[in-house]
């Protein structure tokens, strides 16, 4: 029987791409020009939250978190269509590259994590799409999963102005991120190295 292109989980997971619209229309938004006063919370003297980051933190969160759940569905419902991977995949990069590059050109994160970490996925990706074409999958490494959780993490913190932790004065959102790009880097050669004699075959 054939599957629904637009079935629940591709629907969940092209949810994730309006939200992330809405992240980076509330993240870039010129509110200042216009009539529209975004309020502020004063934490202490030093920490001043502009509540479009704590919102967009929000948002980030809840389509972090439909990623797992359209898996789950197409896997547990036999709803896992060529069509849904291909538009899971668009909306994991979309998210995480907009969030990325947005923090970083308003300098909350350094640009150096954002290339390291987008240029390694466009690799990566390239060498999923080179074994595809000759007809192996790439699975999933460890040490790649640990990357995106603590990437994950990172950005969320980086949203919410690194509360709590920058109370007590600990850059535990900054940490995560290095961890992240760190493990860019490893797991970005990991993936070269297990699929070298695949790539370089012709």
């Amino acid at each position: 029987m054939k599957k629904k292109i637009m079935n629940l989980p591709n629907k969940i997971t092209l949810a994730r791409i309006f939200v992330t619209a809405l992240i980076v229309f509330i993240l870039l938004f010129p509110f200042g020009m216009t009539k529209i006063d975004i309020p502020k919370l004063f934490i202490d003297e030093k920490i001043i939250v502009d509540l479009r980051y704590p919102i967009a933190g929000v948002l980030f969160i809840i389509a972090s978190l439909t990623d797992f759940l359209d898996g789950y569905l197409a896997r547990s419902r036999n709803l896992v269509t060529d069509f849904g991977k291909m538009l899971d995949a668009i909306a994991d990069k979309v998210l995480v590259n907009a969030v990325l590059v947005i923090l970083a050109s308003q300098g909350q994160i350094s640009p150096i994590i954002a290339v390291i970490i987008i240029v390694r996925d466009i690799i990566v990706d390239s060498i999923k799409m080179v074994a595809s074409s000759k007809g192996r999958v790439v699975a999933a490494i460890k040490s790649g999963k640990f990357k995106t959780a603590c990437m994950m993490v990172g950005l969320s913190l980086t949203l919410f102005y690194n509360l709590p932790f920058e109370l007590i004065g600990l850059r535990v959102d900054q940490l995560l991120l290095l961890i992240a790009t760190v493990l860019s880097v490893i797991s970005g050669i990991q993936y070269y190295i297990l699929n070298r004699e695949l790539i370089l075959k012709d």
